[in-house]
């Protein structure tokens, strides 16, 4: 009977191990496999397949100092610009969407909303359970940020170092502020474990940038935080009072965040990153953002900063102004104005146009201008032609099709456009839709075969400039809705 019992308890062991070597198996961590938890099970099935038919990169950037801003009218950021470059590697439309919680984009990037956390995000084993990472961009590591005394530049180096922390340790029984959901609490949790002790955390609002964060250390609204030493170095550059040199952890990789399930998109862009650390490019941008302190300071003392002021251009209210009585979003005029002038009031073409809205000198004339330098007269000319262009294109029915229609003549000619219109209808598209339709027509119009038929009045145009003119205002001027308000319609709203 011993026997037996000897025998089934040895079996019973025996499930038990093998069960538990199943489960453990289960619990391994692999972005090549497909799901092993509800989250990942119910996530959005999305690969590059559906992405290329789509025809459109839907990133999830932040807003911030480093990564996405606008600057003096241009869009710009370390993630903004590498997202150019990847979504023109793979023959896409690049749409940015900001986002307002950093608690939640990996619900947002699971549920198929996007399909691509382009922020500099550390890799970690508890991340890896909902997301799957990229390859590396760069390596960084975690640093402590404090702020010295103010009067740190009378003291002597003995004084300095007694009123500041030059060893993690020191943090035991003291708070550091930082974001719940970030490798920071989690640094911040292991080396309290490591250490002993406990390191209290002030959990702040996901909303929060890290360099927000750090500013609020200079401010002296929280006393300590965790950053990555790229940011802290290149925010420190500008605030001679913080102390970044403490490390908290070893170097780290940071990266992109895709779905687990997304292994064809995540191959190829870790195919387009290890073959883009490769190139000058890729480290010209990377300083640019990181290491080059004279550009950081000028930008956050500038007014024409996105994350200091809601402001675009000096121009702002010339622009607000003159932009009432044609009934646009002001921001939408002031892309144009940066398309024609990068804001230069001194601007000059090849082909004689002047100002800010470089207007040429017999249309210029036609409109009462008499000094085309003159911010004034250029936005109320340009506004006043403008409207007269958008008069007479009333056949077209949707207003942002008509818009697009009135800055293509205003780029090419009025009637360059009116003849693509009856190139479309020639070719059985939609003569009264600029997208795919008319504006593919103004691009055939270039060559002598369509404008030398009998219907096209206006002959050769140079398409590919109106194209192109209509395209990026309009992508500027999505750039300018994440980052600056309309007033204009507040105004209008509020004086209901």
């Amino acid at each position: 009977m011993n026997k037996y019992k000897t025998i089934l308890f040895f079996l019973l062991c025996v499930a038990l191990n093998l069960s538990s070597c199943k489960d453990t198996s289960k619990s391994k961590i692999d972005d090549n496999l497909a799901a092993y938890n509800a989250i990942v099970e119910n996530s959005s099935d999305r690969d590059l397949k559906d992405i290329k038919e789509d025809g459109i990169l839907k990133a999830l950037v932040v807003y911030s100092s480093t990564s996405y801003f606008l600057y003096k009218g241009q869009p710009m950021g370390f993630e903004y610009e590498m997202l150019q470059r990847l979504a023109n590697h793979l023959d896409l439309k690049l749409e940015i969407i900001v986002s307002d919680n950093l608690d939640a984009q990996f619900e947002v990037l699971n549920k198929g909303d996007v399909d691509l956390i382009a922020h500099g995000m550390t890799i970690t084993n508890q991340r890896k359970w909902e997301v799957a990472f990229t390859d590396y961009l760069y390596l960084t590591k975690q640093v402590l940020v404090q702020k010295k005394p103010d009067n740190f530049r009378t003291l002597s180096w003995s004084t300095l170092q007694k009123s500041v922390i030059d060893d993690p340790m020191d943090l035991l029984g003291d708070t550091v502020s930082i974001r719940k959901n970030s490798s920071y609490f989690e640094r911040i949790v292991s080396l309290s474990n490591e250490l002993g002790g406990e390191i209290y955390i002030d959990t702040l609002d996901s909303k929060l940038s890290t360099g927000e964060i750090i500013d609020m250390v200079v401010s002296g609204d929280i006393k300590y935080t965790i950053a990555d030493e790229n940011l802290a170095k290149i925010n420190a550059s500008s605030n001679p009072i913080l102390k970044i040199d403490v490390p908290i952890s070893f170097d780290q990789r940071i990266a992109w965040v895709t779905r687990k399930k997304s292994k064809n998109f995540r191959e190829i862009i870790n195919k387009w990153i290890t073959s883009e650390r490769k190139i000058t490019d890729y480290f010209v941008i990377y300083n640019k953002y990181f290491e080059n302190q004279r550009f950081f300071k000028r930008r956050v003392k500038s007014d024409y900063y996105s994350l200091k002021n809601n402001q675009i251009s000096e121009y702002d209210a010339l622009i607000k102004e003159y932009t009432k009585k044609l009934g646009w979003d002001w921001r939408l005029l002031a892309s144009q104005i940066y398309q024609e002038s990068k804001f230069d009031p001194n601007a000059k073409s090849w082909a004689g146009a002047k100002g800010l809205m470089q207007i040429m000198p017999p249309t210029a004339q036609d409109l009462g201008i008499t000094d085309s330098t003159d911010p004034v007269q250029s936005i109320r000319g340009g506004t006043t032609y403008l409207n007269q262009i958008y008069d007479r294109f009333t056949d077209i029915p949707d207003e942002i099709d008509r818009i697009k229609f009135t800055l293509a003549s205003f780029n090419c000619g009025y009637g360059h456009v009116r003849d693509a219109q009856r190139f479309a209808d020639y070719n059985q598209l939609n003569p009264l839709v600029w997208e795919d339709n008319v504006d593919k027509m103004l691009l055939a119009l270039r060559f002598p075969k369509n404008y030398n038929k009998d219907f096209i009045k206006y002959g050769y145009v140079r398409g590919t400039e109106p194209f192109i003119y209509v395209e990026q205002i309009f992508e500027r001027f999505r750039h300018y809705k994440q980052f600056i308000s309309n007033e204009n319609k507040e105004e209008e709203e509020n004086g209901k």
